[in-house]
């Protein structure tokens, strides 16, 4: 599903806002020149997470799926001088061509590439950061895990901190019950243990672009462990 309309809009708020700069542009260039698929979030994505990072005064950002490092240089450049962001990676000329490009952003020392299944991964950060450590952790990486990713989300973000998991609504497919896409089916399991977890409060918002119809969601860890209203 796309409408030209969406790509338009996208063009024309881009133009205005000012989104990217070179380094962002050229990020994206290395990323396709890589051959990396054309699946990293787009432009005023970025910048809304950047935007969310700032009003949120995040000083330890976690990101799971770092593609190209597209998203990790608009998280970098949210961080204070001593802010920290860890991306996990599972494909080494992933890795490669993200670690190249957050250093030509002037990053290297901000944002460190974690690489390995996050799954693997992810126990050996906790043990590092300890658990509760990271203001903002954002989902963006093979979404049959995306449960797996939020669990391990829960224990990493600290209360009052906030989880963004990308790609939520898979073309509409999200709604099927009967689908058997595995993209799907481990969407709607992350949202059957949003919907049940007392931890947080959630929402998701579809999203249009040139890239077509898809969404976020995002969850707030609630500061007293709890809510009092259904998630």
């Amino acid at each position: 599903m796309k409408d030209e309309r969406w790509a338009d809009v996208d063009d024309y708020l881009e133009s205005q806002l000012g989104v990217e700069d070179e380094v962002l542009r050229l990020a994206q260039k290395a990323a396709a020149d890589a051959g990396l698929p054309p699946i990293s979030v787009m432009p005023l994505q970025g910048k809304f997470l950047h935007i969310l990072a700032r009003l949120m005064g995040a000083r330890r950002v976690l990101e799971i799926g770092s593609l190209g490092g597209y998203s990790a240089i608009w998280l970098g450049r949210a961080l204070p001088p001593d802010g920290k962001l860890y991306t996990l990676e599972v494909n080494p000329h992933h890795a490669q061509v993200a670690g190249s490009n957050i250093a030509a952003a002037g990053l290297s020392d901000k944002v460190e590439i974690v690489l390995g299944p996050a799954l693997d991964t992810l126990p050996a950060l906790i043990a590092d950061s300890g658990p509760a450590s990271f203001d903002l952790t954002f989902i963006d990486a093979d979404k049959p895990n995306n449960a797996a990713y939020f669990a391990w989300a829960l224990r990493l973000t600290r209360p009052g901190g906030v989880i963004v998991v990308d790609n939520v609504v898979r073309n509409g497919g999200v709604a099927d019950p009967t689908s058997q896409d595995p993209n799907v089916v481990g969407t709607q399991q992350l949202f059957e243990a949003m919907a049940t977890e007392t931890r947080i409060t959630a929402s998701a918002l579809q999203t249009v672009g040139a890239k077509g119809y898809d969404g976020f969601a995002i969850a707030f860890v609630e500061p007293t462990g709890g809510t009092d209203q259904d998630a």
